[in-house]
C-alpha cells in the first residue's frame, strides 16, 4: 500500500498545517516579549547541535522496556520488533498542544501503520497516569510509554534539560513539568520520529529542535513502504 502526497486521504492526516495554526493562534494571544523567550530558547537549542547528535538511518536502535499507561504492562522493543517494523515517536507531554495534535493525527493514521504490518508507540517522560490521561482524553489507542528521566531519549541523542528562564516561562503559563514527570530534572525529548526495522536498525529518523515542526505521516509511511519493499 502506498500513501502519496496526491492521495485524497492526505487531508485526513495532514499535520504541519494544523501545527502552524496553533503557532498563529499563540502569536495572536500571547504577549510578544513572552513569545520571544520561547523563540530564543528554540534557537539556542538548535545551536547546540542536538539535532546532529540524534540517531540517524542505519544506526543500531537502543532497545527498551517501558511501562504502558493503559495496561500497566512492560512493553519491550524486542517483542514489538518480532511482530513487525516499529514507528517510535517521542513527545514532551500532554501539556503541549503540538504534541496532542500530532498524536491525534497519528491516531487517524494508525490503521495505515497497521495495514503495513507495523506497530506504533509514543514515548514521553510523563508519569504513567499522565500518559493514561492523554490516551483517554485524546482517544489514543496505540501504546503510550513512560521514559522516566528521558533515559531512552538520551540513548537516542534527543534529551535536553530546560534552562532556568524556560522553567520560569512554563511556570508562568501554568505548565508544571516536574508534576507531570514526577521529578525535578526538567528533562524533555526533542519531537522525534524513528522507524525501526525488525533487525533493530534505524530506517527513518527525523528530529526537530523546534517543537513546532513535525514530519508528515505520509513521509513516515513512505519510509515504511520502502522498508517493506526491501524485504519483500
Amino acid at each position: 500500500m502506498t500513501f502519496s502526497s496526491d492521495s485524497p486521504m492526505l487531508s485526513t492526516y495532514s499535520l504541519q498545517a494544523r501545527l502552524d495554526e496553533i503557532t498563529e493562534q499563540t502569536r495572536a494571544l500571547v504577549q510578544a516579549d513572552r513569545l520571544a523567550i520561547a523563540d530564543r530558547w528554540i534557537a539556542e537549542l538548535f545551536s547546540t547541535g542536538i539535532e546532529d547528535r540524534a540517531l540517524t538511518v542505519d544506526a543500531s536502535a537502543p532497545m527498551f522496556a517501558l511501562p504502558d499507561a493503559t495496561t500497566g504492562r512492560t512493553v519491550r522493543a524486542a517483542d514489538l520488533l518480532a511482530l513487525g517494523p516499529l514507528v517510535l515517536k517521542f513527545f514532551r507531554g500532554r501539556w503541549d498542544p503540538y504534541d496532542m495534535t500530532e498524536l491525534e493525527v497519528w491516531q487517524q493514521a494508525f490503521a495505515e501503520v497497521r495495514s503495513r504490518g507495523a506497530l506504533l508507540v509514543a514515548v514521553s517522560p510523563q508519569l504513567p497516569r499522565q500518559n493514561d490521561f492523554t490516551a483517554s482524553q485524546h482517544g489514543i489507542t496505540f501504546p503510550l510509554l513512560t521514559d522516566k528521566g528521558c533515559e531512552l531519549a538520551e540513548q537516542y541523542g534527543i534529551a535536553y534539560a530546560l534552562p532556568d528562564d524556560m522553567q520560569q516561562y512554563y511556570r508562568s503559563i501554568m505548565v508544571n513539568v516536574p508534576f507531570m514527570n514526577g521529578d525535578n530534572t526538567w528533562r524533555l525529548p526533542l519531537a522525534s520520529t524513528f522507524v525501526i526495522a525488525q533487525n533493530g536498525r534505524v530506517a527513518y529518523s527525523e528530529v526537530h529542535a523546534d517543537h513546532r515542526v513535525r514530519p508528515e505521516p505520509h513521509d513516515v509511511l513512505a519510509a515504511l513502504d520502502a522498508l517493506i519493499a526491501q524485504h519483500s
